[in-house]
């Protein structure tokens, strides 16, 4: 099923150019896991300066399409390219917010550190000189919110900190896509906000393509150029308003749902929750929310 092409930008955000090309490229992409097909058919182009939310219950494979955009997870079926590559060779461009997570080894950590990693985690021989790298981890900080608790370790911070740092980290190769899975979770409402503007400042500032995976659109909505709906039954691609309708999700769910917008906000009412999980042989990542 395919969506209609990327709408006209709205006023203030950061027009997607259609000769820049996209960065993010799938075609005729399927993922299955045994005989159980999590997602088929997916055609997209994600552009330059693009806002997409990953939208879907539980079990629809919006964690699988975060693994394969990362080069984690191979396709069953189609083409996915990253930046005109394949996705692990495009990986140092690609900034990674991952879910909240249980800190463990991380919990002694502190903040800059886990920029750091950011920096030159991935290098191997030679790190960089120490007073450069500084100076950057405490640019980066600085410009996320969380020069305060730079030196705090990440078990003494709260879920939003932590997120804040986390998004510092993703931001430490100056990424050309962000992709972000699931950050709002266990976020109360200013936290939320925080961490989506950050996002977005992002993208606007340097037309870094953003990637949004999250269980709900409301605190998204004003910035969501397309949502990609997941479900069993199929997916949609394209705007907001052409997407959360009820007809769409209805035939999407293959059931009666209603889309009810209420003082700006979308309420999605009657959507079964599908929490199917995966054949036993499937990758452990399938135990993660998705």
């Amino acid at each position: 099923m395919r969506g209609p092409g990327v709408r006209a930008a709205a006023p203030g955000r950061i027009p997607v150019q259609g000769g820049t090309g996209a960065v993010i490229s799938l075609r005729g992409a399927a993922l299955s896991y045994g005989e159980r097909v999590v997602w088929r058919d997916l055609e997209l182009d994600v552009r330059p300066g693009e806002f997409v939310a990953v939208l879907g219950p539980n079990g629809a494979g919006k964690t699988s399409f975060v693994r394969a955009l990362l080069g984690r997870q191979p396709l069953s079926a189609g083409t996915l390219t990253v930046l005109g590559r394949s996705p692990r060779e495009a990986a140092r461009q690609i900034g990674y917010v991952p879910q909240q997570a249980e800190l463990s080894a991380q919990a002694m950590l502190r903040a800059r550190d886990l920029v750091r990693f950011g920096i030159d985690g991935h290098r191997f021989g030679p790190r960089l000189r120490t007073g450069t790298v500084r100076r950057r981890v405490d640019e980066i900080l600085e410009s996320v919110g969380a020069s305060a608790y730079a030196d705090v370790p990440l078990g003494m911070l709260s879920g939003g900190e932590r997120q804040r740092v986390r998004i510092g980290q993703a931001l430490a190769t100056d990424p050309r896509i962000l992709l972000c899975d699931e950050p709002l979770l266990s976020l109360d409402l200013h936290h939320q906000r925080a961490v989506t503007e950050l996002v977005d400042a992002r993208r606007r500032s340097q037309g870094t393509a953003v990637v949004f995976v999250t269980h709900e659109i409301n605190p998204v909505l004003g910035l969501v150029d397309r949502v990609l709906y997941l479900a069993r039954a199929g997916h949609r691609v394209g705007a907001p308003k052409e997407v959360l309708t009820s007809a769409s999700l209805s035939e999407l769910y293959g059931t009666r749902v209603d889309v009810v917008r209420v003082r700006g906000r979308v309420v999605v009412v009657g959507a079964p929750e599908e929490t199917a999980a995966p054949p036993h042989h499937a990758p452990a990542v399938e135990e993660v929310r998705s």
